[in-house]
């Protein structure tokens, strides 16, 4: 009979230590995290997919991104342009919402971008991407591809823009080197191919300086020639 008194006069101490570790347990948990990023970057000539879009003159680009550690993740890039003549019109920002997450080797990355022109919005267009990368050694490799559906903006026509990039550090250096092919076909090219070799160095103090050659085969445009592109790019 003792015996059965002890018991219960200990199971409530037992059913509050069990609750504290609970509890306990609980409050070690890590919560949700949300992790914020930005640069801003001077380039000598704004290329995208190997064509000028800023007239062969400098850029000034930006990009603030906010990711959760669920793998969502949203950002805002923005640059000068000069897609005509009028300085209204020499703006563009890119709204980005995605998911990237790692499935054992692979990294997985897609979303949708709206390409925004302030100043002219006959130039709006939308665009949904994927990409897959892989660990080669030290490096990466990343096929991807991104796709405009039929819009006004594009003369009720779509686009198909697939890729191909890599990229390696050079030892323990602070020096990377980097490639990319890509081949666009539709509402921005007929079978217009673009490449890009270049090479990365880390100033340190979230400073990098970046050396590109760039070059495309498309006829009719002189804002596809081959160059040099240099940047210069501070993240925080």
């Amino acid at each position: 009979m003792k015996r059965l008194l002890v018991l219960a006069a200990s199971l409530p101490l037992c059913l509050a230590a069990t609750a504290a570790m609970s509890q306990e347990a609980e409050a070690e948990e890590p919560a949700a995290t949300w992790e914020i990023d930005g640069f801003i970057a001077g380039l000598t000539d704004y290329r995208f997919r190997g064509i000028s879009l800023s007239d062969k003159d400098p850029a000034v680009q930006a990009e603030l991104s906010v990711a959760h550690d669920s793998g969502l993740y949203g950002a805002v890039w923005a640059s000068n342009t000069a897609l005509t003549s009028s300085a209204a019109d020499d703006l563009e920002v890119d709204l980005t919402l995605g998911y990237a997450a790692d499935v054992g080797n692979v990294s997985l990355d897609f979303g949708g971008v709206y390409y925004l022109y302030p100043g002219n919005s006959d130039f709006n267009y939308v665009e949904v991407f994927g990409s897959v990368g892989t660990a080669v050694g030290p490096g990466t490799l990343t096929l991807g591809a991104a796709y405009a559906p039929s819009q006004d903006n594009l003369g009720d026509d779509d686009n198909i823009y697939v890729y191909v990039s890599g990229e390696m550090p050079i030892g323990e250096s602070p020096l990377s080197v980097h490639a990319t092919f890509g081949i666009e076909d539709g509402a921005f090219g007929d079978s217009k191919r673009d490449w890009l070799i270049g090479a990365s160095y880390d100033i340190g103090s979230g400073f990098s300086a970046t050396l590109d050659y760039v070059d495309t085969a498309r006829s009719g445009s002189s804002l596809g020639k081959a160059t040099a592109v240099f940047s210069i790019t501070k993240s925080f």
